[in-house]
Protein backbone atom coordinates (compact mmCIF):
# COMPACT_ATOMS: atom_id res chain seq x y z
CA UNK A 1 0.00 0.00 0.00
CA UNK A 2 1.26 3.32 -0.60
CA UNK A 3 1.56 5.96 1.55
CA UNK A 4 -0.44 9.58 0.63
CA UNK A 5 1.82 12.27 0.86
CA UNK A 6 0.81 14.87 3.86
CA UNK A 7 1.53 18.50 3.49
CA UNK A 8 0.90 21.39 6.16
CA UNK A 9 -0.38 24.26 4.76
CA UNK A 10 1.72 27.93 4.63
CA UNK A 11 2.76 30.48 2.73
CA UNK A 12 3.12 28.76 -0.57
CA UNK A 13 -0.28 26.84 -0.24
CA UNK A 14 -1.78 28.83 2.34
CA UNK A 15 -5.67 27.56 3.45
CA UNK A 16 -7.75 29.67 5.73
CA UNK A 17 -10.54 27.96 7.58
CA UNK A 18 -12.46 31.17 9.77
CA UNK A 19 -15.72 31.24 11.22
CA UNK A 20 -18.66 32.97 9.13
CA UNK A 21 -20.65 35.17 11.10
CA UNK A 22 -23.37 35.25 8.55
CA UNK A 23 -26.43 32.43 8.67
CA UNK A 24 -25.84 30.58 5.79
CA UNK A 25 -28.89 28.92 3.69
CA UNK A 26 -28.01 26.73 1.02
CA UNK A 27 -31.36 25.43 -1.54
CA UNK A 28 -31.48 23.21 -4.23
CA UNK A 29 -34.46 21.72 -6.34
CA UNK A 30 -36.20 24.34 -4.57
CA UNK A 31 -35.88 22.97 -1.17
CA UNK A 32 -33.80 24.41 1.87
CA UNK A 33 -30.92 21.33 1.48
CA UNK A 34 -28.93 23.22 4.55
CA UNK A 35 -29.41 25.97 7.05
CA UNK A 36 -26.97 27.08 9.96
CA UNK A 37 -25.78 29.89 11.60
CA UNK A 38 -22.11 27.96 12.18
CA UNK A 39 -20.45 27.36 8.72
CA UNK A 40 -16.79 27.91 8.39
CA UNK A 41 -15.14 29.29 4.95
CA UNK A 42 -12.99 27.92 3.34
CA UNK A 43 -10.22 29.44 1.51
CA UNK A 44 -7.55 28.36 -0.77
CA UNK A 45 -5.16 29.05 -3.40
CA UNK A 46 -6.79 28.65 -7.07
CA UNK A 47 -10.21 28.21 -5.77
CA UNK A 48 -13.42 29.81 -4.60
CA UNK A 49 -14.15 30.34 -0.85
CA UNK A 50 -16.44 27.55 0.13
CA UNK A 51 -18.81 27.36 3.17
CA UNK A 52 -18.38 24.11 5.10
CA UNK A 53 -21.17 23.38 7.02
CA UNK A 54 -22.54 21.29 10.23
CA UNK A 55 -23.61 17.86 9.12
CA UNK A 56 -26.23 18.51 11.55
CA UNK A 57 -27.50 21.47 10.36
CA UNK A 58 -27.82 19.31 6.48
CA UNK A 59 -30.60 17.74 5.54
CA UNK A 60 -28.51 14.27 4.48
CA UNK A 61 -31.31 12.53 3.57
CA UNK A 62 -30.64 14.24 0.28
CA UNK A 63 -27.41 13.92 -0.18
CA UNK A 64 -25.94 9.91 -1.93
CA UNK A 65 -22.88 9.35 -1.36
CA UNK A 66 -21.00 9.44 -5.00
CA UNK A 67 -18.54 7.00 -6.51
CA UNK A 68 -16.11 9.61 -7.02
CA UNK A 69 -13.12 9.97 -4.62
CA UNK A 70 -10.04 12.30 -4.70
CA UNK A 71 -7.13 13.74 -2.34
CA UNK A 72 -5.58 16.24 -1.31
CA UNK A 73 -2.34 16.38 -0.05
CA UNK A 74 -3.23 19.63 2.44
CA UNK A 75 -6.95 17.84 3.69
CA UNK A 76 -6.85 14.26 2.98
CA UNK A 77 -9.32 12.04 1.04
CA UNK A 78 -12.55 14.01 -0.23
CA UNK A 79 -15.92 12.41 -0.08
CA UNK A 80 -18.11 13.91 -2.84
CA UNK A 81 -21.93 13.71 -2.63
CA UNK A 82 -24.88 13.77 -5.38
CA UNK A 83 -27.64 16.19 -4.24
CA UNK A 84 -31.30 15.16 -5.10
CA UNK A 85 -34.23 16.43 -4.66
CA UNK A 86 -38.56 15.44 -5.92
CA UNK A 87 -37.95 17.73 -9.04
CA UNK A 88 -34.03 17.53 -9.71
CA UNK A 89 -30.07 15.84 -9.57
CA UNK A 90 -26.71 17.17 -9.10
CA UNK A 91 -24.07 15.24 -9.55
CA UNK A 92 -21.04 15.77 -7.20
CA UNK A 93 -22.64 18.73 -6.02
CA UNK A 94 -21.07 18.27 -1.96
CA UNK A 95 -17.98 17.25 -0.75
CA UNK A 96 -16.75 15.93 2.78
CA UNK A 97 -13.27 16.08 4.49
CA UNK A 98 -14.75 12.64 6.92
CA UNK A 99 -11.05 12.47 8.05
CA UNK A 100 -9.20 15.50 7.17
CA UNK A 101 -5.33 16.01 8.17
CA UNK A 102 -4.93 17.98 11.72
CA UNK A 103 -3.50 21.12 10.07
CA UNK A 104 -7.38 21.02 9.08
CA UNK A 105 -9.28 19.32 11.69
CA UNK A 106 -11.99 22.24 11.81
CA UNK A 107 -13.52 20.54 8.80
CA UNK A 108 -14.40 17.01 10.37
CA UNK A 109 -17.90 16.44 10.49
CA UNK A 110 -19.22 19.21 8.12
CA UNK A 111 -20.20 19.22 4.58
CA UNK A 112 -19.78 21.36 1.63
CA UNK A 113 -21.28 22.47 -1.72
CA UNK A 114 -20.57 23.70 -5.13
CA UNK A 115 -21.91 27.16 -5.46
CA UNK A 116 -22.51 25.92 -9.49
CA UNK A 117 -24.30 22.92 -8.60
CA UNK A 118 -26.96 24.40 -6.20
CA UNK A 119 -29.92 26.78 -6.73
CA UNK A 120 -28.32 29.29 -4.37
CA UNK A 121 -26.07 30.01 -1.41
CA UNK A 122 -27.52 32.55 0.70
CA UNK A 123 -25.31 34.77 3.22
CA UNK A 124 -27.42 37.07 5.68
CA UNK A 125 -26.52 38.90 9.04
CA UNK A 126 -27.26 36.33 12.20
Amino acid sequence: MTEKTVLIPGPSHPITIEHSPSRVVVKFGGVVVADTKDAVTLKQPSSPTRFVIPTKDVKMEMLARSEKTSYCPYKGDVSYFNLKSADANSANAAFAFENPHAAVAELKDRVGFYTEKVDSIEESAS
